[in-house]
């Protein structure tokens, strides 16, 4: 609980940032962690609120309390353990998580949360400095082979379960480098990807082979997702070579948006932009879409459409403007009303705050365009009522834009490896299976599991990895008999 009357001392601290204009030069991370003195100060906040709603808030159901005393109390080696018991990346989360915990933070109700993101990245930031976080190989081999499909944060944690386990576990991607959409639908100002090669050696080390270049189950992927596949393997030699199979894919199905002049050309789908610029960042080429001196319009106002703007702003657009069809949300969210669960309230990113004009309540009605090139959007503005949507007559506008990013979320997953594999689907295209029970995490398929965005569609990267690691305790007892794996 840290000092019993910590939360009545201390205000909360939130990490800092690099200065805006200093940041925009470059693409490597700008947050400031806390200090390990910041961190025991932010620790002592937690309060003994009885219920620690926090605990639930969390997906992964992380111990907040234990490590948040811990931190208080200098037990840093300890927290790095308490922390990994229930989350194998808290270095992703800590960076990149928007901290449901928080918003259920008691100490919420009446006054600023505890800081419990941040102190999660003190922690395991610490961890890997002092030489604490180490593989942890099975003393045993089961014999027993796994092929897990897609190598994002629920891939990720599934192969760990199973590598320590006993299990040989072998990971499949269809891109040149593990991580899926936390590698690339991610930019390096937010998570620096080396983040992501150090635990691919952990793993690694622990036992886990990684095929990359490989796609599994399909022949061909959609418009709008980027494949970088040298092989194709199908759903029947891989049920065929291993005794288990995870798919843990991501949603990569952008959603479209069908106006009149959609085909002009400088209209994308966000990834289409975000990925090239993470390989080039990572040293590839060139990235081919460039928003220099361009009118940027985005078109969502999610976490996508934000990575957008600050990927914008990096590349020196002349004005960058973010859309979004819902009507500006409230600056304070009822806590009253909405508290432990995650608030409806006006979130403004550091992207966001790096410049961008941001637009709501409204809708798209054409893309432009001048020798098929788009030049303008026109957009007319929207009133809500009763959660139902009508145009404002008289209201239409344009805007310039040289450069358009969809940005409206994702469908679903691939839908050719489900197909491949005779997978059953659920109402939205992804993978049909229950979470609790008997024979949770398990599809109509013997053998085939389905975790993360693959069977709950686009989701947080929290989210995946819970779901990750509770499929690997279905598959260990699914081949074992019985599982000794958390849930």
């Amino acid at each position: 609980m840290g000092k019993p009357t910590g939360f009545l001392e201390y205000q909360r601290l939130s990490e800092a940032y690099k200065p805006a204009a200093e940041r925009l030069k470059d693409y490597r991370e700008f947050t400031v962690r806390l200090d390990d003195q910041q961190a025991a100060v932010q620790g002592a906040r937690c309060m003994d609120c009885g219920i620690p709603f926090c605990n639930n808030g969390c997906p992964v159901n992380n111990i907040i309390p234990d490590w948040n005393d811990l931190v208080y109390r200098n037990g840093w080696q300890e927290a790095i353990q308490v922390l990994h018991s229930t989350n194998n990346f808290p270095e992703f989360t800590g960076r990149i998580c928007p901290a449901p915990c928080e918003a259920a933070c008691t100490l919420g109700i009446n006054a600023d949360p505890v800081g419990i993101k941040s102190i999660e990245r003190a922690i395991i930031d610490k961890a890997w400095e002092q030489g604490w976080v180490r593989p942890q190989p099975s003393a045993a081999r089961t014999g027993k082979k796994v092929a897990v499909v897609g190598s994002g944060p629920a891939g990720l944690a599934a192969a760990q379960q199973l590598a320590r386990a006993g299990h040989d576990v072998t990971v499949f991607e269809k891109n040149d480098r593990v991580g899926g959409l936390l590698r690339y639908g991610i930019p390096d100002f937010k998570m620096d990807k080396a983040l992501i090669d150090r635990r691919a050696e952990q793993m690694k080390a622990e036992g886990v082979t990684f095929r990359t270049g490989v796609l599994v189950g399909a022949r061909e992927v959609p418009a709008g997702i980027i494949n970088d596949a040298r092989e194709i393997i199908s759903a029947e030699e891989l049920k065929k070579t291993f005794d288990a199979v995870i798919l843990a894919g991501g949603a990569e199905v952008p959603r479209d948006l069908p106006a009149p002049g959609r085909e002009q050309a400088g209209v994308h789908f966000a990834l289409e932009f975000l990925i090239p610029q993470n390989k080039e960042v990572a040293g590839d080429r060139a990235n081919p879409i460039s928003a220099k001196g361009k009118h940027v319009v985005v078109i969502g106002g999610g976490d996508t459409g934000s990575d957008c703007v600050g990927t914008s702003n990096r590349h020196g657009a002349l004005s960058v403007t973010q859309l979004e069809l819902m009507p500006m949300p409230p600056e304070q969210e009822n806590k009253p009303l909405t508290w432990p669960y995650w608030p409806t309230k006006l979130r403004t990113s550091t992207s966001h705050n790096e410049g961008c004009t941001r637009e709501f309540a409204v809708a798209t009605k054409e893309f432009i365009g001048e020798n098929g090139q788009v030049k303008a959007v026109k957009l007319v503005r929207l009133e809500w009522k009763d959660g139902k949507m009508s145009e404002v007559a008289g209201s239409e506008f344009e805007l310039k834009a040289d450069l358009v990013l969809l940005a409206m979320g994702f469908t679903n997953p691939v839908g050719g490896v489900l197909d491949g594999f005779g997978v059953g689907k659920d109402a939205r295209g992804n993978a049909k299976a229950t979470t609790d029970g008997a024979g949770c995490y398990a599809t109509n398929v013997p053998g085939v599991f389905a975790a993360g965005d693959m069977r709950r569609g686009q989701s947080l990267v929290v989210w995946a990895i819970r779901e990750g690691r509770q499929a690997a305790r279905e598959v260990d007892a699914y081949l074992m008999g019985e599982s000794v794996l958390p849930r």
